[in-house]
């Protein structure tokens, strides 16, 4: 990457060969509200961010972000990523919603930046029958990059396909459809669903030129094993959210998933 502040900013974030990404999304009061996990919001971005627990980085609208910069620092502090728009798809797709699809830009990038955010993310949703919906996501994620690339500030897309026509939301030849969208319009990470299995993903990450970090969705019994196929494909790390802060034992779970990231060729990953 030519731009030295996208590749700064995303070295903050990203580990590289050899050693996955850690990300924890914490956006989801926007959309559900206070979910179970997220009432207390401050002290658990204090937990995110303790060094302990290794995480790599927060995921956070910019309006909690401002609650919680003591929490941040000093010392280490974990990249942050910030959620600049909003999207109806999480209750429109739904039964019974009435199928509006609409989606919104809540702050520039250049604003994410003075509230300092190491990099921005967006949705963009194909799938969903509305070629209205859909264009639009399209031209506002170029636009977005357009803005990002003239400030030095990395542009992750999380990418999804979603409608009543998506039997599989994680079916290789979605994923690789809409990553390859997302590169195509200037992205320089991903957020994507795990295709299932490790070759499916495999297949998806070998044919994306940029960095994919594989999402967590709903609570998981088996998340541990998307870490364990996301690393073994060759996606750059996780980024979840509801498989972190509603588990049981949190700081557990962190240091589990980051032992898998980080030792996946010294036997981690053979285990259950």
């Amino acid at each position: 990457m030519g731009d030295v502040g996208k590749t700064i900013r995303l070295n903050r974030i990203l580990r590289g060969p050899g050693r996955g990404s850690l990300v924890v999304a914490f956006d989801h009061a926007l959309v559900l509200g206070p979910i179970r996990g997220t009432e207390n919001p401050i002290h658990q971005i204090r937990q995110f961010a303790d060094a302990d627990a290794g995480v790599d980085g927060i995921l956070l609208n910019l309006g909690l972000l401002r609650h919680c910069a003591e929490s941040l620092g000093p010392g280490r502090t974990p990249g942050i990523i910030a959620r600049i728009d909003w999207t109806t798809v999480w209750n429109s797709l739904s039964e019974g919603a009435g199928g509006l699809l609409r989606s919104c830009m809540l702050a520039t990038p250049e604003e994410a930046l003075r509230q300092g955010a190491d990099a921005v993310l967006t949705y963009m949703v194909v799938g969903t029958g509305d070629a209205d919906f859909e264009a639009k996501e399209v031209e506002r994620n170029a636009r977005v990059a357009r803005e990002c690339e003239q400030i030095g500030i990395p542009l992750i897309v999380e990418t999804l396909a979603r409608g009543k026509g998506v039997e599989n939301p994680g079916d290789s030849k979605w994923l690789k459809l809409h990553t390859r969208m997302a590169v195509e319009l200037g992205a320089d990470v991903i957020k994507t669903d795990y295709a299932g299995s490790v070759a499916a993903m495999r297949s998806v990450v070998e044919e994306c030129p940029i960095p994919i970090l594989v999402l967590g969705g709903s609570r998981n019994a088996a998340a541990l094993d998307v870490v364990r196929g996301a690393v073994k494909a060759g996606a750059a790390g996780v980024f979840f959210g509801r498989n972190v802060f509603q588990a049981d034992d949190m700081l557990a779970f962190l240091r589990q998933a980051r032992a898998v990231l980080d030792h996946a060729d010294a036997g981690v990953l053979a285990q259950s």
